[in-house]
C-alpha cells in the first residue's frame, strides 16, 4: 500500500510516531500538521473511534478494504470481536516478519515480502496479507540471505525489547516459527480495539 504523506505528518495527524525515525520529529511537535494542529477543539465520539480506527490500519499498513476484511473474519470468529481482530491482523507474514526482528518496520516487511524473498514451509510466498497458521514456519529465502538488509536483521539490529513470545525466532537463521495464537497482551499494537469495532457496528 503506497503512501503519499510522509510518515512524520502521518505520525503527526494520527498521535503516535509510525516508526523508530519518527520518534524524534514527532516528540518535537506532538501535534497534529496544519495551520488548526494546535487548537484544543473537544472531538465528537465519531472522530476519536475513526482516528482509533486509523491508528490500527496505519500500525499494519494497509488499506481500509484489508481492515474491513479482517473485521468481519473476526466477525464470525468466536471470542471477542476486538481480539480476534488484531489476532487476524498479527497473524499476517509481513507483520510476523517484522514482530520476529526480520525487518526494521512494517513497511520495509511489506516490502520484502511483495518482493518474494521469504519462504513458508518452504514455499514461496509474496503476499503481505497472507495469514500464518500455528506450526509454519518463515524463512528468508537462501538466495535472499546475502543481502544487506538481511545481514544486518542477522544482527539482531532490528530487536527493540524481548521478542514476541508466540514466534520461535532463530535470528541467526533468518527463520521464525509461529507458535500459537498471541494473547492482547502480548500484541504490541497502541490501540483500543473496541472503539475500532463501535466504529465498523455504528
Amino acid at each position: 500500500m503506497n503512501q503519499t504523506r510522509p510518515k512524520v505528518r502521518i505520525s503527526r495527524a494520527l498521535g503516535m510516531p509510525l516508526t523508530r525515525k519518527c520518534v524524534k520529529y514527532f516528540e518535537k511537535r506532538p501535534y497534529p500538521p496544519g495551520v488548526h494542529g494546535r487548537s484544543r477543539k473537544k472531538p465528537s465520539d465519531y472522530q476519536v473511534r475513526l482516528l482509533e480506527k486509523q491508528r490500527l490500519r496505519h500500525q499494519y499498513n494497509i488499506s481500509e478494504t484489508q481492515l474491513r476484511r479482517a473485521f468481519d473474519d473476526a466477525v464470525r470468529k468466536q471470542g471477542r470481536t476486538g481480539e480476534n481482530l488484531l489476532q487476524i491482523l498479527e497473524s499476517r507474514l509481513d507483520a510476523t516478519v517484522h514482530r520476529a526482528g526480520l525487518t526494521r518496520t512494517i513497511y520495509q516487511a511489506r516490502q520484502l515480502v511483495a518482493h518474494g524473498h521469504f519462504t513458508v514451509d518452504g514455499k514461496k510466498v509474496d503476499r503481505p496479507s497472507y495469514r500464518l497458521k500455528e506450526g509454519q514456519v518463515v524463512e528468508v529465502r537462501e538466495r535472499s540471505r546475502v543481502k544487506p538488509p538481511f545481514q544486518v536483521a542477522a544482527t539482531g539490529a532490528h530487536i527493540d525489547g524481548p521478542t514476541a513470545p508466540y514466534l520461535s525466532t532463530a535470528l541467526e537463521e533468518l527463520k521464525t516459527t509461529v507458535l500459537r495464537t498471541p494473547t492482547r497482551s502480548e500484541i504490541p499494537v497502541l490501540c483500543d480495539e473496541q472503539l475500532v469495532v463501535e466504529f465498523y457496528a455504528r
